[in-house]
């Protein structure tokens, strides 16, 4: 009896001291300095990228107001030019966080390096820095299109 106890209670010590570990000490999480960095870039892409069809609709219903806007009277549009200005503005933004997330992704290379770490954390830095970049496009143009849309 005692010698099942005493099983039971080393497999428990055991187990419990599993929980301890740290994320990266257990292989969950990041391990390197490059592995933080990659996570960081992947984080930001996953912030973007499922605002690329609200995006895409936004350009789409702003290119339809223009072209709204261009059919009314010349009166009316002469009346309505701050608003038409204002939705270039928003589709020009638009279309340039849509090109820099393309852009962006074309050129991410997601095993580029692996066998320089020092090198592969300068890549990963860069591609850091981009991609906040691009997620701000992203979200900014998406804020101002709404915005100018909304009021409309």
């Amino acid at each position: 009896m005692k010698l099942l106890f005493f099983s039971v209670a080393t497999v428990l010590l055991v187990a419990c001291g599993e929980g301890n570990r740290t994320a990266a000490e257990a292989g969950d999480g990041p391990q390197t300095q490059a592995d933080s960095l990659l996570q960081a870039v992947i984080d930001g892409h996953d912030v973007a990228m499922p605002k690329m069809k609200k995006l895409e609709r936004l350009m789409n219903e702003s290119k339809a107001a223009i072209d709204s806007l261009g059919k009314l009277p010349p009166a009316a549009q002469k009346q309505q030019a701050a608003l038409k200005t204002k939705l270039e503005d928003a589709l020009a933004d638009l279309t340039n966080a849509d090109k820099t997330m393309h852009d962006w992704m074309n050129g991410f290379r997601y095993d580029s390096l692996k066998d320089n770490e020092p090198e592969r954390i300068r890549y990963l830095q860069d591609q850091k820095a981009k991609v906040d970049v691009m997620k701000d496009a992203v979200l900014n143009s998406i804020s101002k299109a709404e915005g100018v849309l909304g009021s409309k």
